[in-house]
């Protein structure tokens, strides 16, 4: 199929086109003009995309720390899904149907460049390989921005069939705004690295699958208050590899260094650090001014994060006290619109509606503000915000871009979702929705976040021994054999003498002569490093013990622990000073006994006739 080259025939070369050879070459693939790139060009793009791709991880840290515990590998897994489903479809028609340049080619989508695969010896081959990487690393960003909005309770195997289709929500689109046959570039779109084609899309889509899916299982039952992270340090650590992909983000996206190029991917660097310290000093205020001295993790997180995304599609056309305003408006409305679509229950657990849909509507708009004119790269077209005496025409077609890219991404993604759901259930089973999607999906026990006990509690209605047969996380299980063969070991000993295993007494592991040590610790994390008969311990498990309903023979039972200065004495008796201690102790052990509801776990063991696993 003869393709059309009309990009490339130029009398002279354009900005950054340094290697007069390209202009000449007989290329099977034709690459549009913001992709005409030398050598330095392509080391500068290449390195970008490496950096990009390892926004991949902080989405997966940022994601699995705001979600329950029980469901933080899912997470993960889909995040896994994502690039290896989505970048396969995006080399596949994602790429061609955003820039293809065939005949077919039209202001809506492109046609040609599938399976992009230059020879060896095409004298674009590396131009054409750098510019497909960089985009497939924002293909594959725009993908995994949605979900986090479908955490803890989308179905996994249905998730990789969405993820393999959603390349379609997001490369239409960034044709629209990147390919020369776009209409809206035609109509003189800008948006340098994606507030529009990968945040506002991947918020829009975000926000319809949330819509669609509905809420978690009793999110709304108390109120509309966040439900608790599972691991905040997570989400933190997320946030700064996010912070840190963002630069090759938006300072990548001058495609190069050459000519004028180098001082936009500097400037680009510097406005996006400074739009993001606007958006950390409100946030700061913010959450410290609303909880009353407490700073909150999510608004803060969610603060930074929407800035970063309100100075993406101008990062290069602000001044840098326009930068710090923008990325403050952008703060606010990530702060303001979260509880906004809590109150229309529609559950994002990680923010992303808020984050990258909104914001990534005010970044598209902030362009129209206060765009400058790059001079002498054509960026803009020659047009300036309104705000830098350019009028109304560049606001009005941002505005416009927004329109197109929200309707885009909520339509497709409602459809796609509608016609995924006839083939496989999108919504997991309120069964393996309790359980966690770690244990039901992917075979991993988590300890101490409630899933014995719902394994308990759903046993009377849904039997499954692949569930409950489960191991718990990091168990060595051939470990757990051995330790298990020893104590069948211990009863034949018992029960036959001349047994051939030898069983030592508990001395037998300790040595001759032990130091003394001065410093008596009687903490918990010492337990098995002091004496293992002394009353501590033994109090210790006899109410474990009588938490766990075990009976076992020939072992003291202790009530309490108590100091021999107290021993004999009436409560009476006792000073101010004793009454205290005595009672930081009684406290303890109350919280330590009764460290289950008590309520819940005798219902529990009433109805399975079984007690909780953890």
């Amino acid at each position: 199929m003869e393709e059309n080259r009309t990009d490339w025939n130029v009398t002279e070369p354009r900005i950054g086109l340094r290697s007069p050879d390209l202009l000449n070459s007989s290329s099977s693939v034709n690459l549009q003009g913001n992709f005409e790139i030398d050598l330095e060009d392509t080391n500068w793009i290449l390195t970008s995309s490496f950096i990009i791709f390892t926004m991949q991880t902080g989405f997966g840290m940022l994601e699995s720390g705001c979600v329950s515990i029980k469901n933080e590998a899912n997470i993960m897994m889909k995040n896994l899904a994502d690039i290896s489903l989505g970048g396969l479809t995006y080399w596949i028609f994602g790429y061609g149907m955003s820039f293809g340049q065939g005949p077919y080619s039209n202001p809506v989508i492109g046609v040609g460049d599938f399976l992009i695969d230059p020879p060896v010896g095409d004298s674009l081959m590396g131009p054409v390989f750098a510019s497909f990487l960089f985009q497939l690393s924002f293909a594959t960003t725009a993908t995994t921005i949605v979900s986090g909005a479908m955490a803890e309770r989308c179905n996994f195997k249905a998730y990789c069939l969405f993820s393999f289709m959603n390349t379609i929500v997001y490369c239409v689109p960034a044709g629209w705004v990147w390919g020369s046959n776009g209409f809206l570039s035609r109509l003189g779109a800008v948006d340098i690295a994606g507030s529009g084609p990968v945040h506002l899309i991947g918020g829009s889509s975000a926000f319809a699958s949330a819509l669609m899916l509905g809420p978690r299982l009793g999110r709304y039952a108390k109120g509309t208050a966040p439900l608790p992270l599972g691991n905040p340090v997570n989400a933190v650590m997320g946030t700064f590899v996010l912070w840190w992909g963002w630069l090759a983000f938006n300072s990548g996206s001058t495609y190069g260094v050459s000519g004028a190029k180098w001082q936009y991917a500097a400037r680009a660097a510097v406005m996006t650090m400074m739009g993001s310290f606007g958006g950390g000093c409100f946030g700061l205020i913010f959450t410290l001014v609303k909880n009353k001295g407490k700073a909150d993790v999510m608004e803060l997180i969610n603060s930074v994060l929407g800035s970063l995304v309100s100075v993406t599609a101008g990062c290069f056309l602000y001044r840098a006290w326009e930068s710090i305003l923008i990325g403050l408006i952008g703060a606010a409305i990530a702060c303001a619109t979260a509880p906004l679509f809590d109150k229309l229950r529609v559950d994002d657990p990680v923010g992303a509606s808020s984050v990258h849909g909104a914001c990534g509507l005010w970044g598209v708009l902030a362009v129209g503000l206060f765009a400058d004119n790059p001079i002498p790269m054509d960026t803009t077209n020659g047009r300036s915000g309104l705000f830098k005496g350019g009028g109304w025409y560049l606001l009005g077609v941002q505005a416009l871009t927004g329109v197109c890219l929200i309707a885009w991404g909520v339509t497709v993604t409602m459809l796609l979702l509608w016609l995924i759901d006839c083939v496989l259930p999108i919504r997991m089973d309120p069964y393996e929705e309790l359980l966690g999607a770690d244990l039901t999906e992917h075979r991993i026990r988590h300890g101490q976040v409630g899933v014995s006990r719902a394994v308990s509690a759903l046993r009377p209605y849904h039997r499954s021994s692949s569930i409950e047969d489960v191991g718990g996380i990091g168990v060595n299980t051939g470990h757990s054999l051995v330790v298990d063969k020893l104590y069948e070991a211990q009863l034949q000993k018992k029960k036959n003498r001349f047994s051939g295993l030898q069983i030592f007494k508990n001395k037998a592991f300790e040595e001759d002569e032990q130091p003394k040590s001065k410093i008596k610790n009687e903490g918990f994390l010492n337990r098995r490093n002091g004496d293992p008969e002394n009353e501590l311990h033994i109090a210790i498990d006899s109410m474990a013990d009588e938490l766990n309903g075990t009976a076992f023979k020939n072992r003291e039972k202790i009530s309490k622990v108590v100091p021999e200065e107290l021993k004999g004495k009436k409560f009476k008796e006792l000073s101010v000073t004793e009454l205290e201690s005595l009672g930081e102790m009684n406290a303890n052990e109350d919280r330590f006994r009764h460290r289950l509801n008590e309520d819940n776990y005798n219902e529990d063991v009433k109805r399975a006739n079984m007690t909780w696993i953890d």
